[in-house]
């Protein structure tokens, strides 16, 4: 059975994440009943990881095995058609080895956080950015994010229904910068806690509106103290832009 490597892109918004669940529509599910309609069978589409109810992905990976030996472009070409008007688009299909694992293999993921700082509501990015209506420092929010750099217990920005076993995470690298209008953090690691991003830019948010100093980033993080994080951020504004092998 030919095993394929899906990129995928798709807004988030009216999924409830990209985990298959029983009573809520999924990116996952959306990308197997598509797969079954080509392949003449349902077979399980592996994502690199899950993304919670509204995030985005740019380019999200993802294996899956066909019963149908096909070129790639036709597997690319008609996921799309069946996909129909999903937000969900197959960039790429690639025929790989039966020993890729979109998940297991990955050695990087790469998420991009879009904060945009003005007091109108939004028309066109509404969705796809989180607004808040006061000014922020992205050069103090960037100084302040490095002592979340390298190997630490992350308790204090994870999740209460985290499932992962260990809270200790490594964080290769975190910027914030400004991007025209735009605040965008990107923060890069092996692999993330539930919400852990989320509630990594809430709390450089504080410090970049001014009611935190770097100081206190780095004592919330060696509180390891969940009730010491910052307000966490919403869902919107955050994609998943890269995953590395």
């Amino acid at each position: 059975m030919p095993r394929y490597k899906l990129t995928i892109e798709y807004d988030g918004g009216p999924y409830s994440g990209w985990q298959w669940q029983d009573h809520a529509p999924s990116v996952q599910g959306a990308v197997e009943e598509a797969v079954e309609k080509l392949n003449g069978e349902a077979a399980l589409v592996y994502g690199s990881g899950r993304t919670d109810a509204g995030v985005h992905a740019l380019a999200q990976v993802a294996h899956v095995d066909f019963v149908k030996d096909l070129r790639d472009d036709k597997v690319r070409d008609a996921l799309n058609y069946h996909l129909g008007e999903h937000p969900v688009t197959i960039l790429n299909a690639e025929k790989v080895s039966d020993d890729f694992h979109a998940r297991f293999d990955a050695v990087q993921r790469d998420y991009l956080y879009r904060i945009l700082p003005r007091r109108p509501k939004l028309t066109l990015d509404r969705g796809r950015v989180w607004r808040v209506p006061y000014k922020i420092d992205a050069d103090t929010m960037h100084s302040a994010a490095q002592v979340l750099v390298g190997k630490h217990d992350f308790t204090t920005f994870r999740d209460t229904q985290c499932q992962s076993k260990s809270p200790v995470k490594t964080l290769n690298a975190i910027s914030v910068s400004q991007v025209a209008e735009e605040v965008h953090i990107r923060v890069q690691a092996q692999s993330f806690l539930h919400k852990q991003v989320r509630s990594i830019t809430g709390s450089l948010n504080e410090v970049g509106r001014g009611r935190w100093s770097k100081a206190d980033l780095k004592l919330a993080l060696e509180a390891c103290d969940r009730t010491m994080c910052g307000p966490v951020a919403p869902p919107e504004g955050l994609y998943l832009v890269r995953v590395s092998y």
